[in-house]
């Protein structure tokens, strides 16, 4: 039986990646070992399960409805494993987490200290980088989790939402007019680089809108936005989740829009074809009780 599960592993992969030489690759065995265990199915079953090409394999109608129903299995397999992990204690392991300044700072801070506490023996880990450097880092092992302003779209990954996040203008002053999308525009913005997913969505809805916003300063750091704001040196675009604080201390205030920016969402992102692990499974459900990330507001205020 655990041969026959192992050769249904390796048919799974292969079959995903549509190359013998990938699968090997992912699983750390030979292409020789692949090309074996296929072999032994394909007699084991009586039947062809892939067309072999010069280059890669394609799935026959036979092992496609093969490839649809052993991934399903294999996931409730591996769903029952993992479950079976995250009742026990976690004594050890690691975990690594991606996300930019902003997401560390203002959302994940808190729960990665609860975390750290309820888990000492943890080896945890955070890497820096945009929504986009992330889901690489993700993507080719680096990280296990990456958390990612969304609209974020990838085959190969379960992105999944947990925090509605709201894109706001914000000023050093008091100003109570009620600006158009054209009136924003015309003044002077302080935006996030272009390279990053919050400033392509704010981007897309003003562009929807047939406003092309051209800001005066880009920075690459969330916080300097809050600041240059704070100090009238320009109108800078927000998460007013991120900046309670300076705008209940009056540092800096809201403009009011003519039409509402739509909310998006923070999500968190891992592989499709890689059970998460217990210590990743247990930080996600922190996620899940709001309470455990303000745990730590006082020590964060010190």
């Amino acid at each position: 039986m655990n041969t026959k599960l192992e050769q249904y592993r390796i048919f799974n992969e292969a079959a995903t990646t549509l190359s013998f030489s990938k699968a090997a690759h992912h699983l750390y065995i030979s292409q020789s070992a692949v090309s074996q265990a296929i072999n032994s199915l394909e007699k084991e079953l009586d039947v062809k399960l892939f067309i072999r090409l010069s280059k890669g394999v394609i799935l026959t109608p036979e092992g496609e409805m093969m490839h649809k129903n052993i991934a399903e299995a294999l996931t409730l397999i591996s769903s029952a494993e993992n479950k079976l992990t995250s009742f026990k204690e976690l004594k050890s392991g690691s975990l690594t987490i991606g996300a930019g300044d902003a997401l560390c700072e203002h959302y994940l801070l808190n729960y990665i200290v609860h975390f750290r506490k309820l888990y000492p023996n943890i080896s945890l880990k955070v890497v820096n980088g945009t929504s986009l450097e992330t889901i690489k880092m993700v993507k080719n092992g680096t990280i296990d989790l990456a958390f990612v302003n969304m609209p974020l779209f990838d085959e190969a990954l379960t992105i999944k939402p947990c925090l509605d996040v709201h894109d706001i203008f914000v000023t050093g002053h008091q100003d109570d007019h009620i600006y158009s999308y054209e009136e924003i525009a015309s003044q002077e913005l302080i935006m996030l680089e272009r390279l990053s997913n919050s400033r392509h969505y704010i981007d897309h809805i003003f562009s929807t809108n047939g406003v092309l916003l051209k800001p005066a300063m880009e920075l690459g750091a969330y916080a300097l936005l809050v600041l240059f704001a704070k100090y009238n040196l320009g109108i800078s675009c927000i998460i007013k989740e991120f900046s309670t604080q300076e705008l209940e201390r009056h540092e800096i205030y809201e403009l009011k829009l003519a039409r509402e920016i739509a909310p998006r969402q923070i999500g968190y992102a891992y592989l499709k074809r890689k059970s998460l692990s217990a210590s990743a499974m247990e930080f996600i459900k922190l996620l899940t009780h709001p309470q455990m990330g303000n745990d730590n507001q006082d020590d964060n205020d010190l």
